[in-house]
């Protein structure tokens, strides 16, 4: 599924790739994953990206993975979208350092559709090495609330880069981005997110009781 087609996410049911990686014909990784999160709520995962500010609560969301954070233009606004994450983290045993501008869902997706679609949190942002002014990648995370809690349908574009000529061709984006990152991607953001699912409910209900 090229970026383009984004709004495929919101047709009923599964598609036929919901966990993995594929290459694109461009050359592009496209990443997927499916995270079943029990006891949480989409609206829960939008006040994380709200509430997360400092390493300690960033090593939270990976014990392992997650090394350093630090917001930009966010903290104290209670809003993540218009903020930018700087991270250290390891993706399949390699320490990326990168930069994560959180950006509105209607930049990426169809928005009016969220309610028929059942979406109750988009997350969508452009990413690209920490310390430049380049782009790299897109992620979107989707909510959609269960009986059971939530499911988070993750989608990564790696090697959509701005300026694109760092890498204009379908050979040079392979090589920027071998099948590798797109395996320690699947296995990075499944244990992730799955973290998150184990302390989201109780940390979410000691600081919003009113609105668990």
């Amino acid at each position: 599924m090229e970026l383009a087609e984004a709004n495929q996410l919101l047709d009923p049911g599964y598609l036929d790739f919901e966990s993995g990686y594929k290459r694109l014909s461009d050359g592009q990784l496209h990443v997927a994953n499916w995270t079943t999160m029990f006891g949480c709520a989409g609206h829960m995962v939008e006040w994380w990206f709200d509430f997360l500010e400092t390493t300690e609560q960033y090593r939270w969301w990976h014990p392992k993975d997650h090394v350093w954070c630090e917001w930009i233009d966010e903290v104290g606004s209670r809003n993540f979208i218009g903020g930018t994450h700087h991270v250290h983290e390891y993706i399949g045993g390699v320490l990326q350092k990168l930069r994560i501008h959180f950006r509105d869902p209607a930049e990426y997706l169809d928005v009016s559709r969220f309610s028929e679609a059942g979406v109750t949190a988009a997350v969508c942002a452009r990413v690209g090495p920490l310390g430049s002014s380049i782009w790299a990648g897109h992620l979107i995370h989707l909510c959609r609330d269960t009986d059971y809690g939530c499911e988070m349908r993750s989608r990564f574009w790696l090697g959509d880069f701005d300026p694109p000529e760092l890498a204009p061709d379908a050979e040079s984006r392979r090589r920027l981005f071998p099948d590798s990152a797109g395996e320690g991607l699947v296995k990075h953001c499944h244990e992730e997110m799955s973290y998150l699912a184990e302390f989201l409910p109780r940390l979410h209900a000691e600081n919003e009781p009113s609105t668990v």
